[in-house]
């Protein structure tokens, strides 16, 4: 798809992407500046707005309400943080826009400040649109750690703010719809020992010789989990995944480690309960407990979960598919390994797809970029979003 280069809300749309890029959200870090500036720019405009603070208050979300300050109609819904940069070799700096010829490049402007750009642009023509439905704007944070930094504002749908009837994540799909996703749960395993030399073994417990084993459980557990297969085959892998990621512990070669920990993570299907691994893993942790560290007082397995997104489920006939299938002006959806806020909302009860500008494989890469045309092809499908919610 070209597009029109005197489209002034594209236009718009690539300056306000620059002066987001500029910011460093990743996500150790506040988002505030940017909420302050997107507050300045909506001010402006004169739109409504809420910001919804963390607990901490050094981050927030932010509501926007365009059209009647009802329930219903649309919520269009972006995150602001981004992932590190730190290891990773660009060839320009990542927050600074960079064009060149028809991309793109800089930090997030695929995941997903493009797609919060372009919402942002259209604010004028939500603004003059005889909206009979409301269309809303949030811009959550940490998504890239927890997918937990919506909640707060799903909470308030329906009470201090209006409850929107549907959800649109514009996290990036080449704006196709996609309508299910996979859970993700993360975990940290701490395997605590007891310390001896080496030449004695039997005088401790090795809390990395457990830790393997406990890891070499968990590779078990996921090949286990092949069995239970996505029928349909629209998941690539079609089945739940575990892995394990970072393991470290011990003191010397000749010192039996006291304590070795290790971070992994839970992919389900859908349908799957987000226990499915869990449950299998505690119950060979109890084994194992019983078996090596019995004896040692002070020696236990712990495990903590650390992040809990839900799966999307695919819901065909719900209003979030059949409206943004209708304005992708598509016949069919998709479904992504990743996870998304999507879950969360579905989970408060509102229906929700998937669709924005840009390819997940440029996302979280040095010379993260996003093709203008992708960019328009947002700003065509939320122009027909305010012509839809106007009749």
């Amino acid at each position: 798809m070209t597009h029109n280069p005197a489209d002034s809300t594209l236009e718009r749309a690539i300056a306000l992407l620059d002066r987001l890029v500029a910011f460093d959200t990743e996500s150790s870090r506040s988002n505030l500046p940017l909420i302050d500036f997107v507050e300045d720019y909506l001010l402006g405009l004169g739109a409504r707005f809420a910001r919804i603070p963390n607990a901490e208050g050094d981050k927030a979300a932010l509501f926007v309400t365009f059209g009647p300050n009802a329930d219903g109609g649309v919520v269009l819904s972006g995150h602001t943080d981004v992932v590190p940069v730190t290891g990773q070799k660009w060839t320009s700096p990542p927050f600074v826009l960079r064009r060149d010829g028809e991309r793109l490049y800089g930090r997030g402007t695929c995941d997903m400040k493009g797609f919060d750009a372009i919402c942002l642009a259209m604010a004028p023509e939500f603004l003059a649109a005889p909206l009979k439905k409301p269309i809303h704007i949030m811009l959550s944070y940490d998504e890239e750690t927890t997918c937990a930094g919506c909640l707060d504002t799903i909470k308030r749908f329906g009470q201090d703010l209006p409850r929107p009837a549907l959800a649109v994540i514009g996290e990036p799909t080449l704006m196709q719809v996609a309508d299910a996703h996979k859970s993700v749960t993360t975990y940290r395993t701490i395997v605590t020992g007891h310390e001896a030399h080496s030449s004695k073994p039997w005088l401790g417990v090795s809390a990395v010789h457990v830790a393997c084993q406990l890891v070499a459980a968990l590779e078990r557990i996921g090949r286990d989990l092949e069995a239970d297969r996505d029928e349909q085959a629209r998941f690539d892998p079609a089945f739940s995944t575990v892995h394990v990621g970072i393991i470290q512990g011990g003191t010397a070669r000749n010192i039996m480690a006291r304590q070795c920990e290790f971070f992994w993570e839970f992919r389900g299907l859908p349908h799957a309960s987000h226990r499915a691994a869990l449950d299998r893993f505690e119950a060979f942790c109890a084994q194992i407990a019983a078996e090596r560290l019995n004896g040692f007082p002070n020696a236990k397995i712990e495990t903590i979960v650390e992040t809990q997104a839900p799966g999307l489920r695919s819901e065909p006939d719900s209003a979030a598919t059949t409206l943004a299938l209708a304005l992708a002006q598509a016949n069919h959806t998709i479904a992504v390994p990743y996870a998304t806020e999507a879950g969360q909302f579905q989970s408060g009860g509102l229906p929700a797809v998937i669709c924005g500008p840009g390819s997940i494989d440029q996302a979280h890469q040095p010379d993260e970029y996003i093709d203008i045309a992708q960019l328009a092809e947002g700003v065509a499908f939320l122009r027909r979003l305010a012509g839809q919610l106007s009749t």
